[in-house]
């Protein structure tokens, strides 16, 4: 097996993997910016990359008018925002997102999954687990279920939901007079198996028309916004800072490993490492 054309275990290919993993992991004392620039660290991004992609970020999952209050206040629906956006923070070349709407209301659930396929579009790849199952739906090229450890189907969705015993057929809108006769004269043909129903909408495309309307009439909410476009470095064209898997700066191999020599990067006190800084992010604040 290979991730990104290396082997699972190589160090150098985990900087170009983004991971959303179910469970809350936030440091809830931080906000939710300082989350973002904390991530952003890690990954050695310039000051200056930092500051742009946690503003694009921050727009783009509606947490702008949030970004300074402590995570450990935030809703679980916004807990999920941020997170989605420290896993965007490396501009990854795969994305491996487990119950990315887990917690989320639907108008919340709406936006994410929109803005998934908006990744996929963009050439980024995206792994999904998620046992909403109409979700994998709408979002998924190809899926493949796991039972009992084993994998028990795999292939696009058009090949695994084709039904070849039954036939949809669709027709204009009728009034009441025109389904009887419809039916009428299925009966005339005895045509068993048959019938004529209305069509119904799904409870969330419903929810989501009300929250339109209210929206429309300036109805206000508290907490995240809509999310905003997406942000403009995740283009997947590769032209991040990161480059692609063994792609190293300055012409060295990222393959090959290498010892971490203190003092190396940046010596703008904005980007050097705070030793205390882990000291601080499960301290209650006096």
């Amino acid at each position: 097996m290979a991730v990104l054309g290396r082997h699972p275990r190589d160090v150098a290919v985990k900087r170009h993997i983004g991971y959303l993993p179910e469970e809350t992991y936030l440091y809830r004392f931080l906000t939710g910016r300082e989350t973002l620039d904390y991530y952003a660290r890690l990954f050695r991004l310039p000051r200056q990359v930092r500051r742009e992609r946690i503003d694009m970020l921050l727009e783009m999952v509606g947490l702008e008018a949030v970004q300074h209050r402590r995570v450990g206040e935030y809703s679980k629906g916004m807990q999920r925002r941020i997170g989605l956006a420290q896993s965007l923070i490396n501009d990854p070349h795969l994305l491996v997102l487990d119950e990315p709407t887990s917690g989320m209301d639907p108008v919340g659930a709406r936006q994410i999954k929109d803005l998934i396929a908006s990744l996929a579009t963009r050439g980024k790849t995206v792994l999904l687990c998620s046992h909403l199952l109409g979700e994998v739906e709408d979002l998924c090229d190809r899926v493949a279920i796991m039972y009992g450890g084993r994998l028990r189907a795999a292939g696009t969705c058009d090949e695994l939901l084709e039904r070849t015993d039954e036939t949809l057929l669709h027709l204009p809108t009728l009034d009441d007079a025109g389904v009887a006769k419809v039916r009428a004269a299925l009966d005339v043909r005895h045509a068993e198996g048959l019938r004529v129903e209305r069509p119904r909408r799904s409870l969330e495309s419903l929810f989501l028309e009300i929250v339109e309307r209210a929206r429309s009439e300036g109805a206000a909410t508290s907490g995240a916004k809509s999310g905003g476009r997406l942000a403009g470095f995740l283009d997947g064209d590769g032209a991040g800072t990161q480059g692609r898997p063994g792609e190293g700066a300055g012409g060295v191999d990222a393959r090959a490993p290498s010892a971490v020599v203190p003092g190396t990067h940046e010596a703008d006190h904005e980007d050097a490492f705070d030793a205390n800084l882990i000291d601080q992010l499960t301290r209650r604040p006096s």
